[in-house]
């Protein structure tokens, strides 16, 4: 028997954030991607097949949301006074999760969407390969080369010398 829905945002409401967290990063622009998943799985939530993995599907409509979102991003244009200086936050302790949010959002797009279902969805490689149109090995290439630029970026200044 399928759940209530309010259950299934309570249950799967986390996911759905992180989904839409990794794909656009910490911004109200993913708490507005969880919000139309929300919105649009309700709709169809009446017809939706008992057996259904909710998650699965739920992190599906995220995704979509957050296409939707980068698509309507990449349209409009935003003007700024200057383009600020990149600067390196390696070795600083302390670092809040926006951290992390922010160097998902600045690796490339197929190993940010690998890492964002597999990892912050749960879905399979299988699956996040039927998601984004790819192959089951170039998921998983992309997913482990992401995770490889998150540790070094996450590496304690230590292991980076060498040392333990």
């Amino acid at each position: 028997m399928k759940q209530p829905f309010d259950q299934a945002v309570e249950r799967h409401g986390v996911t759905v954030l992180r989904v839409c967290r990794a794909v656009l990063g910490a911004t109200a622009d993913a708490d507005d991607a969880w919000s139309e998943t929300f919105l649009a799985a309700l709709e169809t939530w009446p017809e939706l097949p008992p057996d259904t993995n909710v998650e699965a599907w739920l992190v599906r409509v995220a995704y979509r949301k957050a296409i939707d979102v980068t698509r309507a991003r990449a349209r409009h244009a935003v003007p700024v006074a200057d383009v600020p200086e990149s600067r390196t936050e390696l070795g600083v302790p302390e670092r809040d999760e926006d951290d992390l949010w922010r160097a998902v959002g600045t690796l490339p797009e197929q190993q940010r969407f690998a890492i964002a279902y597999h990892f912050f969805g749960g879905l399979t490689h299988a699956q996040t390969a039927e998601l984004i149109g790819s192959t089951e090995a170039a998921v998983r290439r992309a997913a482990a080369n992401g995770m490889r630029t998150l540790r070094t970026t996450f590496a304690p200044e230590d292991s980076l010398k060498g040392g333990h």
